[in-house]
């Protein structure tokens, strides 16, 4: 089984310093867009990411299942599973920023304004999209460092304080997992 030698500081400086470049770069993307023709739809991209959130999801249940149950080999393997998607996850969302752009809930043109025409046709649902959104991009920022440091504390073996931090890192990445599809699937119809 896959451990590491625990050494808190170095382990820190790692964490904040990953967390804070990935940040900085999804804060960034809004910023800019490549005008590059890929051949095919560059919203297949957005499509991966809402399949890869979904099997995140699962894997997290099924995780969550398999600690509480005992079998911890099953546990981890799920969950590195779980932590490889989401690099994937990641990896996938940046191409879809840099190629697609962002698009706006309502924009019926895809004009990239929204007119109070368009604002009426999407109605208030808009305001429930952007709760949605708003709360998964939150909570997106904020559990990369809580996710690294549960897996770094169970990379450790120290087990108590990876349960722990698991009681506050699992419903926030399991919220971001399931709130990610869900915004995949009301902006889609605005590609």
């Amino acid at each position: 089984m896959f451990t590491l030698t625990k050494n808190d500081k170095k382990a820190r400086i790692i964490i904040f310093s990953f967390s804070l470049v990935v940040f900085v770069l999804v804060s960034l993307l809004g910023k800019y867009k490549l005008d590059v023709n890929l051949g095919f739809d560059e919203h297949i991209f957005a499509k991966a990411n809402a399949v890869i959130n979904s099997v995140v999801a699962v894997l997290l249940l099924a995780g969550l299942f398999y600690a509480r149950t005992g079998k911890y080999t099953t546990h981890r393997k799920i969950m590195l599973t779980a932590m490889g998607l989401s690099v994937l996850f990641f990896l996938s969302y940046v191409l879809h920023h840099l190629f697609a752009g962002e698009a706006k809930f309502g924009d019926l043109n895809g004009d990239g304004v929204l007119s109070e025409a368009e604002k009426a046709a999407a109605g208030s649902i808009r305001y429930f999209y952007y709760v949605l959104l708003g709360t998964h991009i939150l909570l997106a920022g904020i559990v990369l460092p809580f996710i690294l440091f549960t897996a770094y504390r169970a990379l450790i073996s120290e087990n108590a304080a990876h349960r722990k931090l698991a009681k506050i890192t699992w419903p926030m990445w399991f919220y971001v997992a399931v709130s990610g599809p869900l915004v995949y699937l009301m902006i889609s119809p605005y590609y």
